[in-house]
């Protein structure tokens, strides 16, 4: 039985959306390892903890109780919109260069994950938390597709009017940043496992990378 699915990938390359139905259909637990960067920065922030102090945040990680069932809660907060922002987003980014801080999460991924029967997404967990996982994904898409997408989530801010021109600017350009740092990081950066199953997602539906997904799945559990 396959007992984890690693899934990686940049921001809007749909990660989020495929691991949810995965761990849906499989029955399996979800895990988004980007939320509990963005909830440390947002718990750091808010007891008054600099960001680019990597041990004080690596502090607040390794005493932080995560509620990920469903909704994002850290100590007790529940931060599922709060850490959907524009502004969340460049905090987790600099939480996430921290050694200190990914040491403490990757260690605390891993308890999560050695049940089995999860999927759990992130941008190192092919390559770092789980680089025996017996499946491994890495989804994709391009740079614009993303842009309009992250443009278009309501979890990210998005507001009624949808993916205007300007809002899809500026999120091409924050997630071009963003990109910058993940895959330049000296801890952990964002890469593509040598045996990861490369997906790109662009102008593909949901249903039909999940169904891919779920193929793979299949084959190793006959092999």
């Amino acid at each position: 039985m396959v007992v984890l699915i690693a899934i990686d990938g940049p921001s809007g390359a749909g990660k989020g959306t495929v691991a949810r139905t995965l761990a849906t259909q499989l029955k399996f637990r979800h895990v988004d390892t980007g939320a509990m960067y963005r909830a440390v920065a947002w718990r750091a922030e808010h007891l008054g903890v600099d960001l680019a102090d990597g041990l004080a945040v690596a502090g607040v990680a390794e005493r932080a109780v995560f509620d990920l069932d469903g909704r994002v809660g850290i100590d007790g907060h529940d931060v599922t919109s709060a850490i959907r922002t524009t502004a969340m987003d460049a905090a987790a980014a600099t939480v996430a260069r921290h050694p200190d801080v990914r040491r403490v999460l990757v260690a605390r991924q891993r308890d999560m994950g050695r049940a089995g029967g999860v999927v759990m997404e992130g941008r190192d967990i092919g390559t770092v938390v789980f680089p025996e996982a017996p499946v491994k994904i890495y989804l994709d898409a391009s740079p614009d597709e993303r842009a309009r997408r992250r443009a278009l989530d309501t979890a990210h801010g998005a507001g009624q009017a949808g993916a205007e021109p300007d809002r899809v600017d500026q999120v091409a350009q924050a997630l071009e940043a963003r990109d910058l740092s993940d895959r330049t990081r000296a801890a952990s950066p964002l890469t593509l496992a040598p045996d990861a199953v490369y997906i790109d997602t662009t102008g593909v539906s949901i249903d039909e990378v999940v169904a891919k997904v779920l193929d793979l799945v299949a084959n190793r559990r006959l092999s």
